[in-house]
């Protein structure tokens, strides 16, 4: 089975910066689009930042400027930075990738379970 665990969440000040990262693992043959979405308490999820294998990049719009998505395609795995946070950014943040299995060849999308980002003084 195929599953994406992300990483790199914590508390962090006002003004500060950190780096998640999602890695795919499984019986993977390759991964297409990815991206990073979140959720913030009261609030519906959310479209922060989207891939593509060739590189192309999708922002939401409030966002542009603070949080750059990466990938590397050896690794399967995403990346998004974020600086210069704020209190509102405080949120779970979900990875989400299409992947395609090796056994299968089927593409399908998956979610990770999320990483808690916590931006407070």
């Amino acid at each position: 089975q195929v599953q994406l665990v992300e990483s790199g969440g914590g508390l962090v000040q006002p003004g500060g910066s950190l780096r998640l990262s999602c890695a795919a693992s499984g019986s993977i043959f390759s991964c297409d689009a990815m991206g990073w979405y979140r959720q913030a308490p009261g609030k519906q999820r959310e479209l922060v930042a989207t891939i593509t294998s060739g590189g192309s990049t999708n922002y939401a719009d409030s966002l542009k400027g603070r949080f750059t998505i990466s990938r590397d395609n050896a690794k399967n795995t995403v990346y998004l930075q974020m600086n210069s946070l704020k209190p509102e950014d405080t949120a779970v943040y979900y990875c989400n990738a299409d992947v395609a299995s090796s056994w299968t060849r089927t593409w399908r999308n998956y979610w990770g379970q999320g990483t808690q980002v916590t931006v407070s003084s």
